[in-house]
């Protein structure tokens, strides 16, 4: 059944444009919004014959219908990229390409890294038709003809559970991204790029940094934006476990998956019903929310840990691994943090930014008054974007640091 949506297409392609008529849907598409409703998952399976390729070359792509007025065109589509072990794995997500010819020397591109949406397949943002209503500010971006090209991250959409807040996996499916943007035939994609990310998407912006120039040398990074970034993972973990239950669960199961470890050696025997119902959450509607927030009343009323995980191993090594800053930032950094985010910290995110200032970077920060966790990114996004703007222009970056 597949093959009547996807259009599976290796290596370089030219993707015709796709309107849709306001009132009117053409036979084709009405085909697939049929077939989307009972079998959105065929889209996303991939046969491991379809894996094996170079990183950022295209699977498969399929049309978001309308995509917002003025958006030109967009699609999601899956990608090859590779896991840190480095083997070939397929990763999922959506490109948003601006109306009309591109510029003489092709669009600059933003790398868009989501927030926290889950651990699981279901979680994956590009399977909600409205995906681009979860990038701040996209007319803007159209109309300044940024491509925006936005990674589900592996294991959300493509099958197994995703490495959560693990950079080095998160930072090749960004820069992979990036890649098949360039392989949209009809994008005009540059090697320009910068990345935006909020929350887990900014801890995956800075790791997109820190391996741009090892992992993809073709492409040249102008700028790394971060908004409300989880930083100091064993800080992160420490201040959320008795807040943000569920944040916590899917950290772990997804760790624990990945270290082939059982969630049993460290969840309350009885409270493993509702870890188990709180990791598998998604975080993409407020309906989901509401589920989530019963799911998780169990993990709150007391401790649902035997162990304190940030003190031993190997939940310990995974927090002390993944927390960014430890490599060179890779381009000018700008760090958004909200003053009454509950979340995170906001003081563990200034002293990260004093450390990369202590570092030889150069990072602007931008301090959002009352503002907290949730709206960090659409706070921060019209400044982003001027940032950025000065960033692709060649203007010397602004700093805060002493």
């Amino acid at each position: 059944m597949a093959s009547t949506f996807c259009v599976e297409l290796p290596g370089k392609i030219r993707v015709p444009r796709v309107k849709v008529p306001s009132g009117a849907m053409p036979a084709t598409l009405f085909s697939i919004f049929v077939l989307w409703s009972g079998a959105a998952a065929a889209f996303y399976d991939i046969r491991p014959n379809e894996i094996p390729g170079k990183p950022g070359t295209l699977i498969r792509v399929w049309p978001i219908g309308g995509g917002g007025a003025g958006y030109g065109q967009a699609f999601r589509f899956i990608y090859r990229s590779t896991d840190p072990r480095g083997k070939a794995i397929p990763v999922s997500g959506a490109i948003y390409i601006p109306p009309g010819p591109p510029p003489a020397g092709g669009r600059n591109v933003i790398a868009w890294a989501h927030p926290t949406s889950g651990v699981v397949p279901d979680c994956a943002p590009s399977l909600y038709p409205e995906r681009w209503g979860l990038v701040w500010n996209m007319p803007e971006l159209m109309r300044k003809e940024y491509i925006l090209v936005a990674t589900d991250y592996p294991g959300l959409g493509t099958e197994g559970i995703h490495p959560y807040l693990i950079g080095e996996s998160e930072g090749r499916a960004v820069l992979d991204s990036v890649r098949a943007a360039r392989n949209f035939g009809n994008s005009g994609a540059s090697n320009r790029f910068a990345v935006w990310g909020h929350s887990q998407g900014g801890h995956a912006a800075l790791f997109a940094g820190q391996i741009a120039k090892r992992y993809a040398p073709e492409l040249k990074l102008y700028g790394v934006a971060a908004a409300a970034p989880a930083t100091n993972l064993v800080e992160l973990f420490r201040d959320d476990v008795k807040t943000e239950q569920s944040l916590i669960a899917m950290a772990l199961l997804s760790w624990a998956t990945h270290e082939k470890v059982s969630p049993d050696s460290i969840i309350v025997a009885s409270k493993r019903k509702s870890f188990d119902e709180t990791a598998r959450g998604c975080l993409t509607s407020f309906k989901q929310l509401f589920i989530l927030s019963k799911d998780d009343k169990a993990l709150k009323s007391g401790s649902f840990l035997t162990i304190d995980p940030s003190t031993t191993h190997p939940w310990l090594g995974i927090m002390q691994r993944n927390t960014p800053g430890k490599q060179r930032a890779g381009a000018p950094v700008f760090i958004a943090q909200g003053t009454a985010d509950k979340t995170v910290n906001p003081q563990t995110t200034k002293n990260f930014a004093k450390g990369l200032c202590a570092g030889g970077e150069t990072v602007l920060f931008n301090s959002l008054p009352g503002v907290t966790h949730i709206w960090a990114a659409r706070n921060s996004a019209a400044a982003t974007l001027k940032w950025m703007d000065g960033r692709f222009a060649g203007r010397p970056a602004p700093t805060s640091c002493q």
